[in-house]
Parts: structure tokens; C-alpha cells; sequence
């Protein structure tokens, strides 16, 4: 006779998903300036989150300039960013933290990019980058703080 080892109940988790996407897809090639597609984040149980701002292609005496902008409906669009990284030169990971906490009405984000290229070679520029978001746990902000 074969018996079953006792099984323990399963352990319930909270139901809540934590946002986890990408304003600008992975491998995106930029030789213009562009828009990420609308991203909704008012499912966030935190209003705190992370960009990674990743590059993994450019060429050489270019620049590369994202910011984030907020909107109600994912329609209309805020006329300043939310927040903008510095601008970029090289390839890298690049993270900044967004707080929207004081900013309940902003349910999308959506990232915008410029590219500029200077100096000798081919005038159009390159880069193949991706912006990453993630909700911040309120327990890893409490530890951090």
C-alpha cells in the first residue's frame, strides 16, 4: 500500500499583478525621434516606479533623449515630461525612479525619444535601445529608506 505524504494548503497571495512592461519594446532602432506606446499603470497597488533605460546599439557622435509623459485617458498628453533621463551617449543601463504618488490622475505613461548625430560619416543617427517599467514594492522603498 502506497500512501500520499500529507499536502499543505496552498498559500494565498494577494490577486494585485505588478507592473511589469516596456514603454519602448526591446531591440526598438531609433534613427528619428519617436513615441513608445501608451503603457496603463493605474492597476499599480504603488505609485512608485522604475525605469531602466537600457542601450545595447549605437554608432559613434550621437546623442539619445527620453523623457516620460503622464495622461489621464492614454488620448491627451501632458505638454512637460513627467521626467526625463539625461542625455545619453553610449550604450548602458541607465535606471530613475518615477514617483507618481502625488499624481493619482496620471493612469498611462508613454515615453518620447529625439536622436541627434554630429561630426564626420553617415548623417543619420542609430540607436537600438528599450525602456523598461516596473512597480516598486512598498516594502523595498520601506527598506530603503
Amino acid at each position: 500500500m502506497f500512501i500520499l505524504p500529507r499536502q499543505d494548503p496552498v498559500l494565498e497571495f494577494p490577486s494585485f499583478a505588478m507592473i511589469d512592461s516596456f514603454l519602448v519594446p526591446a531591440n526598438t532602432v531609433a534613427t528619428a525621434k519617436g513615441d513608445g506606446p501608451a503603457v496603463e499603470v493605474s492597476g499599480a497597488a504603488n505609485r512608485v516606479f522604475l525605469l531602466n533605460l537600457r542601450i545595447t546599439r549605437i554608432v559613434e557622435q550621437e546623442a539619445l533623449d527620453v523623457s516620460v509623459y503622464g495622461s489621464a485617458d492614454g488620448n491627451a498628453w501632458e505638454g512637460k515630461p513627467l521626467i526625463a533621463f539625461p542625455q545619453k551617449f553610449y550604450a548602458g543601463e541607465h535606471p530613475l525612479l518615477l514617483d507618481l504618488t502625488a499624481q493619482p490622475e496620471i493612469r498611462f505613461l508613454r515615453a518620447r525619444w529625439e536622436v541627434s548625430r554630429w561630426g564626420r560619416g553617415p548623417e543619420t543617427p542609430m540607436f537600438e535601445f528599450e525602456l523598461g517599467v516596473r512597480e516598486v514594492p512598498k516594502e523595498v522603498l520601506q527598506q530603503a529608506g
